[in-house]
């Protein structure tokens, strides 16, 4: 009896690692990817060298990422969560449709897309992702990402994620850190997302 209460114990605990997404997958050789990406196929699996006995390790890399692709329609951003790993702090953006083209690049400050104002959020230091082609809202003009612009996050490293604009068929996040650390871009598939993790 004792032993069967152990192994229903453990299975919501399984279910919600799974669900989180909290692990890099093992590049599939038919999604593009650049230095620093991890292309997931669906579902995703593990890599034994990116994960371990506790999850994911910490990334360890500050190199700026950058990857183009071609889409027949842009996808539509839903939505962007976050929460704090052991050792990285997790940045996940929810998408409708194919996986945009994108890139991932350090920045001085955060501005709006379009007008260049100031985005008043205050960090230490800033990564600026810009998906292209993407929108963030509805073909009636309807935001499919409500709320913000600036959504606290207050976790180890992340700061704040920031709405930085929805121009010309580019959808910017902005990551507002305390302080620069490594970070790592990881696509998962079904549903589509991209996923930022950064060091604490």
């Amino acid at each position: 009896m004792k032993r069967t209460r152990v192994a229903l114990a453990l299975i919501p605990l399984a279910l919600f690692a799974a669900g989180c997404g909290g692990s890099t997958a093992s590049p599939d050789a038919s999604s593009a990817s650049a230095s620093g990406v991890t292309a997931a196929p669906s579902p995703p699996i593990s890599s034994p060298s990116a994960t371990s006995a506790a999850g994911p390790k910490p990334p360890t890399s500050t190199k700026e990422v950058e990857v183009k692709r071609a889409v027949d329609r842009p996808p539509t951003v839903t939505g962007a969560r976050f929460a704090e790993h052991d050792g990285f702090d997790r940045v996940v953006i929810d998408l409708k449709g194919d996986l945009p083209g994108y890139s991932v690049r350090w920045v001085s400050e955060l501005v709006q897309d379009g007008s260049g104002d100031p985005i008043d959020a205050k960090g230490g230091t800033y990564l600026q992702v810009s998906m292209n082609p993407a929108v963030a809202h509805s073909d009636s003009g309807s935001p499919t990402w409500v709320g913000g612009p600036i959504f606290q996050a207050e976790l180890g490293n992340v700061q704040n994620v920031v709405k930085t604009g929805d121009f010309e068929a580019v959808v910017g996040v902005g990551i507002v850190l305390d302080h620069k650390a490594a970070f790592r871009v990881t696509e998962q598939k079904a549903p589509n997302r991209l996923i930022i993790d950064v060091a604490h």
